[in-house]
């Protein structure tokens, strides 16, 4: 079966969980139509380039799947009618990329960073 990657961008005022629930609500939409996740990533809510349905901010979410296309196109028609799905991005792919997505790469890196207090002197300059 083909691979896909679909990102979409649900409505800032959801809460994680109904947010985290669309993920698992499109995934199993997939499932009944002969398809499955082979990942699932929720990228938590991001600051948009530009309003969309005046909205500024968004939960963002990938889905990584291995699915027919029947199924992906029902899953597309099903998002776009969802009153709390602004976008949606489906991709085919060759393969999909093993490990985390670059966003959850960047996620990681920053949590990793220590206070500003832990850089150090600053050549003298005192606050």
């Amino acid at each position: 079966m083909p691979l896909y990657e679909h990102v979409f961008i649900s409505r800032q005022d959801l809460s994680n969980a109904q947010a985290e629930g669309l993920v698992e609500h499109f995934s199993t939409v997939l499932a009944d139509n002969g398809g499955k996740v082979v990942e699932s990533e929720y990228w938590g809510v991001k600051t948009m380039a530009y309003k969309i349905n005046k909205n500024r901010k968004g939960h963002y979410a990938l889905l990584r799947s291995d699915a027919p296309s029947a199924a992906v196109q029902e899953m597309e028609r099903l998002m776009r009618l969802h009153d709390d799905v602004m976008r949606v991005l489906t991709i085919k792919v060759d393969a999909h990329e093993e490990g985390p997505s670059v966003q959850m790469q960047k996620r990681d890196e920053r949590e990793g960073r220590g206070d500003r207090d832990s850089r150090g002197d600053r050549g003298g300059f005192r606050r």
